[in-house]
């Protein structure tokens, strides 16, 4: 969109929302982007040009015996004055009835289903603008994982999780699931004695005792993308960490998981300094049993974290960077879009290194500016290579599922594309442009297009020489990297390096060398030595670091991707607790899709490994395990 135009829908929707309620004002933001036509999302049923969610009211009880949520959804209509129907997203939904405010039927239709995007719901709502639905979660819910008491650390009390992103919250809730449609929301939730509800969003009062039951109720009165609605229920403890920040977790887990995250509020402080304000008040967080899906889910107030970073020793924390990065990048600036997924990941793994350079000093930020590096060149190779289609930061997912562009192309080449910036412009220029862009767009969708446009408008302005070197619509619209990418400090692994080159030559690393390098000195080892070995010079590896059983997930992970590269026989033990002992999708997918693809000596250990693992894995892993067929 051009900048004029673009500007004009702002006014336009400014004029709009003066004279609305509070709620609607700020999600009224959002339409002048929604007008654009490459904010259209290809992965709802939505017409929200016509008529859109703001503001969801949830009122549902927690069955694990059903494994089912029930109850009902009330939303708060914006629409066209002739229009008489809304579309919602529907992937599975038992929907038992619709009515209008006063309690009177409105006709409702689910139609044809998609593999990927499930159905549309369509209502006749005619005049009316507020509507409650009475209905189910799915069957087997995408978005919901039911854990047996003996799945978690407890082994008391069953466990409920979920996980929105990107597509899968229409599993259990009926709205508009769509990251451009942002609405507000609260929520009533009544879950089994003595279970406690935790949800994005900040807790109004006490729990209600009801006997067996407990009722508790959260509100979100900033309007944020329908995937930002989480839940979970488990038996959890809290435990303050600072003003602002705090954690909860299953009780046995409650000291480790403070000490690990001891830096929170640090971080909170340093991400302040640079892009501005925290807009959400608490910044807390829950670690989760092992099945979670992902390292975090960001979701607004309470961010969501595997227990597989506890390493002991703060060494993983950078996922507390980037969870929390995201409160700016993704919650308050969101893709209208899944093909702009890189505005949200590409900014916040950017922002992830800024906190860490402030919290634990430059070399540490230089180190993992490098290892993103890496991983970029390796995402290039995994997506076709240079001419990749799927190496662009605007990617076309038309007939797919938005998670197939959940690669580090999206993470990693976008959060080279700010570096690159940064270093051509200079630091203070390009922080000053990013705090600005933060604050231009706070809860409210973006895309490409609109980066483009603000970035020209406040960071370019019109200089023709620095538009060459910037090489924007390269970086974002074509394949590969461009040739102006901001290379890695050389000195950051200079030790590491040597190391790698002496391995080559049969050489281990010093025992010494290795206790004082820290885990990214020894990623960037695991992660930069041949990809063939042998036996011996494996056996030589763990039995001098005790890699295969490390308490260090990311360091134990390296090693058994080599292991399996190399049909390492001594490492299958250990391989197979590991795939047992936790669902996280960066590690046991790209372990059990190679075990499944080595048809001699692998398929035989993944089948059995599957069969074991599948209940402990959310359906969001098992989503993509399935297709292998084992």
């Amino acid at each position: 969109m051009r900048l004029l135009a673009l500007i004009g829908l702002v006014l336009l929707g400014a004029c709009r929302a003066a004279d609305a309620p509070p709620q609607a004002a700020e999600a009224a933001k959002v339409a002048p982007v929604l007008d654009s036509p490459d904010a259209a999302d290809i992965h709802s049923y939505a017409k929200p040009l016509e008529a859109r969610v703001t503001h969801l009211a949830l009122d549902l009880a927690v069955d694990f015996e059903a494994k089912r949520i029930g109850g009902t959804a009330t939303l708060d209509i914006e629409a066209k004055p002739e229009a008489k129907e809304i579309v919602l997203d529907d992937k599975g939904l038992e929907i038992e009835a619709v009515s209008d405010e006063s309690g009177k039927p409105l006709p409702f239709k689910v139609g044809e289903a998609d593999e990927n995007l499930g159905a549309p719901l369509t209502i006749t709502m005619g005049d009316k603008r507020k509507i409650k639905i009475l209905y189910k979660s799915a069957p087997d819910a995408g978005a919901l994982q039911w854990l047996t008491p003996e799945q978690t650390a407890g082994k008391q009390h069953p466990y409920l999780l979920s996980q929105g992103q990107s597509i899968e919250n229409r599993t259990w809730i009926p709205t508009q699931d769509s990251p451009g449609i942002r609405q507000s929301w609260e929520a009533r939730i009544t879950v089994p004695q003595p279970l406690t509800a935790v949800m994005s969003a900040p807790r109004q009062g006490e729990p209600q005792e009801l006997g067996r039951t407990r009722q508790f109720s959260f509100a979100m009165d900033k309007p944020v993308a329908p995937y930002l609605i989480a839940i979970a229920v488990g038996d959890l403890a809290y435990r303050e960490l600072g003003p602002r920040t705090g954690v909860w977790t299953e009780p046995a887990m409650l000291d480790k998981a403070a000490a690990e995250l001891a830096d929170t509020e640090k971080m909170v402080e340093a991400a302040e300094a640079l892009y501005g304000p925290y807009q959400w008040g608490r910044y807390d967080m829950l670690v989760l049993p092992p099945s979670f899906p992902f390292g975090g889910m960001e979701n607004p107030t309470l961010t969501f974290l595997t227990p597989t970073f506890i390493a002991g020793d703060k060494s993983l924390t950078s996922l507390i960077a980037h969870e929390l990065a995201h409160s700016w990048s993704g919650n308050l600036a969101t893709n209208a879009t899944w093909a702009d997924f890189w505005l949200n990941e590409g900014f916040t793994s950017y922002a992830e290194r800024r906190i860490i350079e402030k919290v634990y000093g430059p070399k540490v930020a230089a180190q993992q500016v490098a290892l993103g590096l890496d991983a970029m060149q390796k995402g290039i190779i995994e997506n076709g290579g240079p001419q990749g289609a799927d190496t662009r930061l605007h990617i076309d997912l038309e007939g797919r599922h938005p998670d197939e562009g959940l690669t580090d192309i999206a993470y990693e080449k976008g959060a080279a594309f700010l570096l690159t910036i940064e270093q051509t412009v200079g630091r203070e220029r390009f922080d000053a442009w990013m705090r600005g862009w933060f604050d231009r767009h706070q809860f409210e969708p973006v895309t490409t297009n609109i980066f483009l446009a603000d970035i020209r408008e406040h960071l370019v302005k019109g200089d023709k020489a620095l538009e060459a070197k910037l090489m924007l619509d390269q970086w974002v619209n074509e394949p590969g990297v461009p040739s102006n990418l901001a290379g890695a400090d050389p000195q950051a692994f200079a030790e590491v390096d040597a190391a790698v080159t002496a391995f080559a030559g049969g050489k281990l690393p010093d025992r010494a060398a290795w206790a004082r390098w820290n885990t990214d000195e020894r990623l960037r080892f695991l992660n930069r030595v041949d990809r063939k070995q042998s036996a011996k010079q494996l056996a030589a590896l763990d039995g001098a670091f005790g890699l295969s059983r490390s308490g260090n997930n990311e360091l134990r992970f390296a090693f058994l991707t080599m292991a399996v590269a190399n049909r390492f026989d001594p490492a299958v033990p250990a391989l197979e607790e590991f795939l047992t002992m936790q669902g996280r999708r960066k590690f046991v997918r790209p372990l059990i899709t190679s075990l499944a693809e080595d048809a001699g000596w692998g398929r035989p250990i993944a089948k059995r490994v599957y069969a074991r693992a599948r209940p402990l894995y959310h359906p969001v892993t098992t989503r993509d395990l399935d297709e292998l067929k084992l």
